[in-house]
């Protein structure tokens, strides 16, 4: 074990953020947590970071923040590729301004090294599965934000001699995740709609396909990149690569384990989406030991049993959209969730 640190999480309220600082915490590191309350949960935040209440943006505060730390995980995301399209100003703040002063912060305290998720959205529209040696071709405003903030953290480290990795989880699942928002997180919104007995939304005809990675096997990979020395300056996508799966065999799964015999509700098409996205592995089993200790259907029997036990929400569409014309989205013009 490595000997403890003090570390800089941003997003701590969140789902990633949260479980990451919490680990962190229990292998002895001091975690300092940075969250503005927009994508998480208030007790989401574990007990025992030093946790602050404001938003990425405000430089002066980050810095402040960043005292002392030597190792920073910037978790937070505005992480809404599809609704990107249509509030890409919102989306582009606080992703890329977000990150770059983030970046800023750490720069200007010195800290050892940065981690970044980033995220498989950076890959665009390519042949799966997806390898870091591909280059990265973003489709939507979202994607763009995430790219331009590894070529911002790239081009400050080395220029200021400070290391750097980029981790590229995707389709994370599991407790804490934010169930009640109606742009993101597939399998939370489904399960949330089912036990509220109403029928799953399928945008297209379902058939698009994606891995779904529970947070305790993306933990695995990203604790090492606290201090794994060859770990410096490596972009490693963290997911399985076993299970690619439809969103329709998703929602049958959701549909099993919810109890809910509802038929998909199918809309047209949100523009932008990629059909086929999926991660290769390979680097992470070489370089990390990755290892899929959980499938998918326990993963999803796991988020079901925390969104079940906390209670089922309304949604709350606490994101204005910026741009509205006939290809938005009808269920978010109507609020149909």
């Amino acid at each position: 074990m490595s000997k403890s640190k003090k570390i800089l999480v941003t997003g701590v309220a969140g789902f990633l953020g949260s479980h990451l600082a919490e680990k962190l915490s229990q292998l002895n590191h001091k975690v300092v947590g940075i969250d503005n309350m927009s994508g998480g949960y208030e007790d989401n935040v574990p007990k025992n970071v030093e946790f602050f209440n404001f938003d990425c943006c405000n430089l002066e505060k980050m810095k402040e923040a960043m005292k002392g730390v030597e190792i920073v995980y910037h978790c937070a995301a505005t992480a809404h590729e599809g609704l990107s399209v249509f509030s890409p100003f919102e989306i582009t703040k606080n992703n890329y301004l977000a990150s770059v002063s983030v970046f800023t912060a750490a720069v200007s305290n010195k800290v050892k090294r940065i981690i970044f998720c980033s995220s498989m959205a950076r890959y665009g529209d390519q042949n799966t599965p997806f390898t870091e040696d591909m280059k990265p071709k973003p489709v939507d405003p979202y994607a763009i934000s995430k790219v331009a903030s590894e070529n911002v953290l790239i081009n400050l480290c080395e220029l200021n001699n400070i290391e750097w990795v980029i981790a590229v989880p995707h389709n994370i699942i599991g407790p804490r995740q934010k169930y009640n928002d109606p742009f993101r997180n597939v399998v939370s919104i489904m399960i949330n709609r089912m036990l509220q007995k109403k029928a799953p939304i399928i945008y297209g005809d379902g058939e698009q396909k994606r891995c779904f990675s529970y947070i305790d096997d993306c933990l695995t990979c990203l604790i090492p990149m606290l201090d794994q020395k060859n770990l410096n300056k490596q972009v490693i996508n963290i997911g399985p690569d076993e299970e690619f799966v439809t969103i329709n065999k998703v929602s049958e799964i959701c549909s099993n384990i919810t109890g809910s015999n509802l038929k998909p509700i199918y809309k047209k098409d949100r523009p932008r989406e990629v059909k086929y996205a999926s991660c290769s592995a390979d680097k992470a089993r070489k370089l990390l030991n990755y290892k899929t200790k959980t499938d998918l259907k326990t993963g999803i029997t796991k988020t079901f049993n925390y969104i079940k036990e906390r209670g089922v929400r309304p949604f709350d569409y606490n994101i204005n959209l910026e741009i509205k014309n006939e290809l938005t989205p009808e269920t978010w013009l109507k609020k149909e969730f």
